[in-house]
């Protein structure tokens, strides 16, 4: 009996030395932290930052007036900045680019909120004739003509933009022979955008 129990103690003893070795075959454990990089990922792990920036240079915040609850309210939108090295033309360019948004269906947030344009197509604007005061802009039907509120919007948004007001004010023509007209975006013609009428001549 004491020769089985011998042999039994030796084989316990076996079993357990094959499986200390076995678990020696792997990475020791350790308690200083060790540094094995990222896991792996299928992600890119890039963002498209150099268009975005791009984008925002080529873009500057404007002002557009829209017509809300029989009044003029301001909205803000961005459109491209102007790359005209001649001022005249820089100066065009941001028009064209107001007058865009202007006729532009009201996003449909802003109709929800109560937002909409009169100024409709065909209507476009160019710069002044030879002869008109500097600064000077032509609208394709004379400023008269137009419904009062959308000679309102135009005015307003033309009158506060840096590029396209005139000290305040914007010098407004039509294609006919009329001189322009300088309108001014007061108070009242915001409160009341059907009264629309110059202040007065260059």
């Amino acid at each position: 009996m004491r020769v089985r129990e011998r042999r039994g103690a030796v084989a316990l003893a076996g079993v357990a030395l094959v499986a200390a070795l076995a678990a020696g075959c792997g990475i020791r454990t350790t308690s200083v932290p060790v540094d094995a990089g990222a896991a792996p990922s299928r992600l890119p792990c890039s963002l498209p930052g150099g268009d975005v920036t791009a984008q925002a240079r080529r873009s500057v915040p404007v002002r557009v007036y829209l017509v809300c609850a029989s009044g003029l309210e301001a909205v803000s939108r961005t459109v491209p900045a102007a790359g005209e090295k001649n001022p005249r033309d820089g100066r065009v360019a941001v028009a064209r680019e107001l007058l865009a948004q202007l006729r532009a269906e009201p996003a449909a947030e802003e109709r929800e909120a109560g937002f909409t344009t009169y100024v409709q197509e065909p209507l476009t604007v160019s710069a002044g004739r030879a002869g008109d005061p500097a600064g000077a802009l032509r609208l394709s039907r004379q400023p008269e003509d137009l419904p009062a509120a959308a000679l309102s919007q135009i005015v307003c948004t033309y009158a506060e933009n840096g590029t396209t007001a005139d000290g305040g004010t914007v010098l407004l023509g039509g294609p006919g022979a009329y001189p322009v007209r300088r309108y001014a975006c007061t108070a009242q013609l915001r409160e009341r955008p059907e009264s629309a009428a110059p202040t007065r001549s260059p």
